[in-house]
This record gives structure tokens, C-alpha cells and sequence, in this order.
């Protein structure tokens, strides 16, 4: 589990969005780039070249879910 004072200060290499924690991953909550971010062993993987860009509407549900906005 990912400490949640280090999540607030993590953001997303590419964006430099905020981040929300979706199980194992971390998901940019910037909706040009829509990265997500896998965690392994409790470690972020914060490389671009590593991460996965989400389809419009996984994203969206993803933020949905977390209670931020899809806009």
C-alpha cells in the first residue's frame, strides 16, 4: 500500500497531474494523457515509457469513481 502522504506529493511525470490510487495502480487525473501508472511491491512506477494511456471512458470511470471531475 502506497503511503498516502507520499501519493500527495507524487504527480504524473508526463502531465503533472495529480494522482489517484485505483488498486494497483496510479491514474493521472489529467484527461489529455489519461496515464496509468502500475505499482509494484508498493513501489510506483513512475516511468512514461512504463505507464499505459487509457481509453477515454475507462478513464472517465476511474476518475468517476475517485469523485473527481471528467472535464
Amino acid at each position: 500500500m502506497i503511503d498516502p502522504e507520499l501519493l500527495e506529493m507524487l504527480v504524473c511525470p508526463l502531465s503533472k497531474a495529480e494522482l489517484v490510487l485505483d488498486g494497483d495502480y496510479l491514474v493521472s487525473t489529467d484527461k489529455e494523457t489519461r496515464r496509468r501508472y502500475r505499482i509494484e511491491d508498493d513501489i510506483p512506477i513512475m516511468l512514461i515509457e512504463e505507464s499505459e494511456t487509457l481509453d477515454l471512458q475507462t478513464w472517465e470511470e476511474i476518475m468517476k469513481k475517485h469523485g473527481k471531475p471528467t472535464d
